[in-house]
């Protein structure tokens, strides 16, 4: 759906790349600008999709994360300052996404994604990203937004790769049970705490989900529905597995 707004002069000038881009263009710009979009976490992954959304012109921009910024984030977490230290993550990021882009309305949640409250979160926009790290918040996540028929963009990361796809049963796509089975627990997964994560592979698949993000939303090329786009930094190389 397009915005009943016309971009101001400004934001014209602000888009001008998107504008003259073919198969995009001024379309493409204005349905961004009606898309609200929730982001459900502001730490490695959600930092740079925080970052590429707010910059594209998402109208209306959620971010939820319950918790503080600390030093051992910023490695990664590029959105954050060091001043930021000790504040909340939510704040932080709707700080940065403010000043690089005035035009975006943001929501900050500085609280946990639930059972309780993931539909009431999630109901509020057209599309869900989830760079979380543990399957207990995922699973309520992609609960909801299965439930209310939004599409989710899931990224996940550890060490030195990271994978990225598209969750969308309403759309005919597998459901996150196909990938994560209900067995699964996060013991059985590689810790970023314990087992570290290499900084720049969170800006790589960060990034993806950022733009299938803008697929989802403006109608553009193939979404990962179905998919799951592996990436590994040592190799340099992509696969990719269905599911």
């Amino acid at each position: 759906m397009a915005s009943d707004t016309p971009l101001s002069p400004e934001e014209t000038r602000r888009y001008a790349r998107h504008l003259v881009l073919k198969g995009f263009g001024g379309a493409g710009q204005q349905q961004l600008k009606a898309a609200r979009v929730l982001v459900v976490g502001a730490g490695g992954l959600g930092s740079p999709a925080i970052a590429y959304l707010a910059a594209a012109g998402i109208g209306q921009l959620g971010i939820v994360d319950p918790d503080t910024v600390s030093l051992s984030n910023l490695q990664r977490q590029v959105i954050h300052a060091t001043a930021s230290t000790g504040t909340s993550k939510a704040e932080s990021a709707g700080r940065f996404a403010s000043a690089l882009n005035p035009h975006v309305v943001l929501d900050l949640h500085a609280e946990a994604v639930t059972t309780a409250n993931a539909e009431a979160l999630i109901g509020q926009y057209d599309l869900v990203l989830d760079g979380t790290d543990n399957l207990v918040t995922r699973r309520a996540v992609a609960t909801a937004a299965q439930s209310l028929g939004k599409p989710l963009v899931s990224g996940a990361v550890s060490m030195f790769s990271g994978q990225v796809t598209v969750f969308a049963p309403h759309l005919g796509g597998p459901s996150h049970d196909a990938l994560y089975p209900p067995e699964a627990s996060d013991d059985a997964l590689p810790s970023c705490e314990l087992n570290g994560i290499l900084g720049p592979v969170t800006g790589v698949i960060g990034t993806l989900m950022a733009m299938e993000a803008i697929k989802l939303i403006t109608g553009l090329g193939k979404p990962l529905v179905g998919r799951l786009l592996v990436y590994d930094a040592r190799d340099a190389s992509f696969s990719e597995l269905s599911y």
